[in-house]
C-alpha cells in the first residue's frame, strides 16, 4: 500500500525520484538522513516527519503547515537556533513506532500546495547552515527506504487518528481479539465501531438472516435485491465491514453450550442477544475462563400516552469477574426472544446505535483509550430523564 501510494502521488515519487529518504508509515511521512547544525555547532542528521493526508489512492493536500523533527534543535552554522523553525520542544509520541522530540512551524502564504513543498521548504531550512558548511552533504541519498504498514489490520490508512494526533492512543487497541455475539441491532452498530478500532481480530457470531426489520434498526441502507435475497446476518455485515478491515471473521452459528470453546482465544466479548438460557451459558464460560465481556440490553415500552419510555444498560466483566453481576442480579436470564409472539421487543435504531455507543465507550475506558474516573462496572440510561446511573465501581 504504502509503495503504491507513493507511486501514484506525483509529490511523493518526485521525492523519492529526487533521493529524498522517503518512508510512509501508517498515516505519517518520513524523511531521513537530514543534516543538520546543533547548538555545538556540530553536524548531525535528523528525520522529519508530517501527517500524511491520503484521497483515494494518493496523497492529498497537506491539512496543516506543521511539521516535526527526531532529532535535536536544528540551529544556524554559529550555534544559534533557526528561528524560523520554533514552535515545540516537548517530545511527543504520533504514533506506536514514530516519537519525535519536537515540532515546527513555518508556514507559506496560502500554505502547502502538496508534500514536495511542504517537505522541501523544511529540509532546505533545516539542512542549509550543515551544507554551508561542508558542502558535501546532501538530504539526497537515494537509498530505498522501506514503507513500515504491512501488519496493519486496516485495508486504508486510518488518517483520522494521524490527523487528530491519537494514532499512539488508538494503538491500545492492537493487541485485542474481540467476539461480537449477536449482530442484530446493538450487535451491528458494534461492528461498526468496532471495524474503525486497530483491533486484532473481530469474530462475529450469529445464526440468523437479515431481513426487512432489520435493515429499520441497522446501520446503513441496504439494496432491496439484498433484502430479497436475506443473507445470513454475518455474512452481510462481512461484505461490509470487510472492505475496511481486514481480519473480520464470520460465524454463521449461535454461540452454544457445544461451541463455546471458540471463544476461547479472544480477549473481550460483547454479548448482545436476548436470549437468557443462551446469554446465561456464556456468561459463566466468560468468568470461568476469566474473559473480560460486555452485555448489552434495552427495555422499552409503551406508556399510556401513546410515546415510548425505557432504559438502556451496559453491564461489563474484567476478567470474568461477575459476583455484583450475579449477586445483585443485573443481568436478566429470563428469556426475551424476538420471536415471542406476546413480546413487543421493542428497538429503534437511535437507540441500538446508543447502547452500542456506551459499551464501545466502556471497552474503550478498560483498554486505557479514555480517561475512566469512577470504573463503574454497570450503566442505565434513561430515556425519559435522560440521565445516566452508574454502579458497580471497581475496589
Amino acid at each position: 500500500m504504502s509503495h503504491k501510494l507513493i507511486d501514484h502521488s506525483p509529490d511523493l515519487k518526485r521525492l523519492r525520484d529526487e533521493g529524498y529518504e522517503i518512508s510512509i508509515k501508517g498515516s505519517h511521512i518520513l524523511i531521513s538522513n537530514i543534516p543538520y547544525v546543533d547548538n555545538s555547532k556540530k553536524v548531525k542528521f535528523g528525520t522529519l516527519v508530517s501527517v500524511l493526508t491520503i484521497s483515494g489512492i494518493k496523497a492529498g493536500r497537506p491539512n496543516n503547515h506543521v511539521a516535526y523533527f527526531q532529532g535535536e534543535q536544528p540551529c544556524n552554522k554559529d550555534g544559534s537556533i533557526i528561528s524560523a523553525l520554533i514552535h515545540g520542544q516537548n517530545k511527543s509520541v504520533l504514533a506506536k513506532d514514530i516519537e519525535v522530540d519536537r515540532s515546527f512551524s513555518n508556514k507559506p502564504l496560502g500554505g502547502y500546495l502538496d508534500y514536495y513543498q511542504k517537505m522541501t521548504t523544511y529540509i532546505n531550512i533545516i539542512s542549509g547552515p550543515a551544507i554551508s558548511i561542508d558542502n558535501t552533504l546532501t538530504p539526497k541519498t537515494f537509498r530505498l527506504v522501506e514503507s513500515g504498514n504491512s501488519n496493519s489490520v486496516f485495508n486504508y490508512p486510518d488518517t483520522n487518528s494521524s490527523r487528530a494526533g491519537i494514532s499512539a492512543i488508538s494503538s491500545k487497541l492492537e493487541k485485542y481479539k474481540i467476539g461480537i455475539i449477536g449482530v442484530g441491532g446493538t450487535g451491528s452498530y458494534l461492528l461498526d465501531f468496532i471495524s474503525k478500532c486497530p483491533v486484532k481480530e473481530i469474530r462475529i457470531f450469529d445464526n440468523d438472516e437479515f431481513q426487512l426489520h432489520n435493515a429499520f434498526r441497522a446501520p446503513g441502507t441496504p439494496e432491496a435485491e439484498t433484502l430479497k435475497e436475506t443473507p445470513k446476518k454475518v455474512d452481510y455485515w462481512y461484505g461490509i465491514y470487510s472492505r475496511m478491515h481486514s481480519n473480520i471473521i464470520a460465524n454463521s452459528k449461535y454461540v452454544i453450550a457445544s461451541n463455546l470453546n471458540e471463544l476461547d482465544d479472544l480477549d473481550f466479548v460483547f454479548i448482545c442477544i436476548d436470549n437468557g438460557e443462551s446469554k446465561k451459558i456464556i456468561i459463566e464460560y466468560l468468568s470461568k475462563k476469566e474473559i473480560s465481556f460486555i452485555d448489552v440490553g434495552m427495555g422499552i415500552e409503551l406508556t399510556e400516552n401513546n410515546s415510548l419510555i425505557g432504559i438502556i444498560r451496559v453491564t461489563s466483566s474484567d476478567e470474568g469477574n461477575i459476583d455484583k453481576i450475579i449477586s445483585k442480579g443485573r443481568i436478566s436470564f429470563a428469556d426475551g426472544d424476538e420471536n415471542d409472539e406476546y413480546g413487543q421487543n421493542i428497538q429503534i435504531a437511535e437507540l441500538n446505535a446508543l447502547n452500542a455507543s456506551l459499551a464501545v465507550i466502556k471497552w474503550k475506558k478498560m483498554c486505557g483509550f479514555y480517561y475512566d474516573i469512577d470504573k463503574e462496572m454497570h450503566s442505565l440510561y434513561s430515556i425519559d430523564g435522560n440521565s445516566i446511573f452508574n454502579d458497580d465501581y471497581e475496589a
